[in-house]
């Protein structure tokens, strides 16, 4: 068995480049949904700080939307390594011919260690991840809290794309690979000194960024139907590793948004921009709580207003 085994050999760069470009005109327009969300939510928001709120927003979702496709892909790869190695497995067992050593070898541990290769497999997953979105793709606009939500749900998002290509009749076997998934996912609502309102809070942390998981299964829905219907992607090849091989492509769009700061051009940081940590202090709730006050009003305090520096409003 060899790589060209399970990629397209007609899949030359000029279609490659031009897979690259739908994925990256797909990608964009996901963004601008972001962005007309973000939009329409500080709508209703003081000017000085819907400018402040929205800027923080689309950074920070579209940011979100990015660690989806990068835990998707990683997901994804164990999904893909698992359906290979089973699928080289069931044709060394049907009596394929080998001449590789080594390819014996790794079947024979895989039929003796198949749990623990797994749990290697969803290790090394989790180390891609890790290693993707803080060394290759840094997504500083993001919290803790808020990654490890998105990588849950990109385990949804796997889970989805698993059972569709189970419902069409992909030959493979996914269902060992969705129940370790169910598995992790429900240790992450239940563990053992989880309490029931902890179970509610993760729950509608989920909720909450669900618009990710349908922005994530739509962009790959319709990039996998471009890419096996004009050949990009064949249909021997298992559909799970066309999935995988058009989201190497998104990770790819997703490196070169980051890194050129495209989306810092149009959505730039505002006059006087307050960096989020700073909006609780008290000297900015102090000058602020003069916003909108209303100075024909005889129980304002002119003396009051005059006491702040005017570099505290800059």
């Amino acid at each position: 068995m060899t790589v060209e085994a399970y990629i397209n050999p007609d899949f030359g760069w000029t279609q490659k480049l031009i897979f690259l470009l739908m994925t990256m005109v797909g990608i964009i327009i996901c963004i601008l949904f972001i962005i007309g969300g973000v939009r329409i939510s500080t709508a209703s928001m003081k000017k000085d700080i819907r400018k402040q709120e929205f800027y923080d927003r689309v950074h920070n979702r579209v940011q979100r939307f990015y660690e989806m496709i990068i835990a998707g892909t990683s997901v994804m790869s164990f999904s893909c390594a698992y359906v290979i190695i089973n699928h080289i497995h069931h044709m060394v067992e049907s009596g394929a011919s080998t001449d590789s050593a080594l390819l014996l070898q790794l079947i024979g541990l895989w039929e003796n260690g198949r749990d623990f290769i797994l749990l290697l497999l969803i290790c090394i997953s989790c180390v891609l991840n890790t290693l993707l979105d803080r060394l290759i793709i840094p997504l500083k606009k993001t919290v803790k809290e808020e990654k490890a939500c998105v990588r849950m749900l990109a385990m949804f998002y796997v889970i989805f794309i698993l059972v569709y290509l189970t419902y069409l009749g992909d030959e493979s076997e996914y269902s060992p690979v969705m129940i370790y998934y169910l598995g992790l996912m429900v240790g992450r609502f239940v563990y053992f000194d989880a309490s029931f309102m902890d179970f509610l809070g993760a729950l509608k942390n989920l909720w909450k960024n669900i618009y990710l998981l349908i922005l994530g299964l739509t962009l790959t829905g319709i990039l996998c139907y471009l890419g096996f219907s004009k050949g990009y992607l064949l249909e021997r090849n298992y559909y799970i590793v066309g999935a995988f091989y058009t989201h190497l492509f998104m990770v790819m769009c997703v490196f070169i948004l980051h890194h050129s700061h495209i989306l810092s051009l149009f959505i730039r940081k505002p006059k006087g921009y307050i960096e989020p940590e700073d909006r609780e202090s008290e000297e900015y709730a102090y000058v602020h709580e003069f916003d909108g006050a209303d100075y024909d009003n005889e129980e304002y305090d002119e003396d009051d207003y005059n006491d702040i520096d005017d570099e505290d409003f800059v």
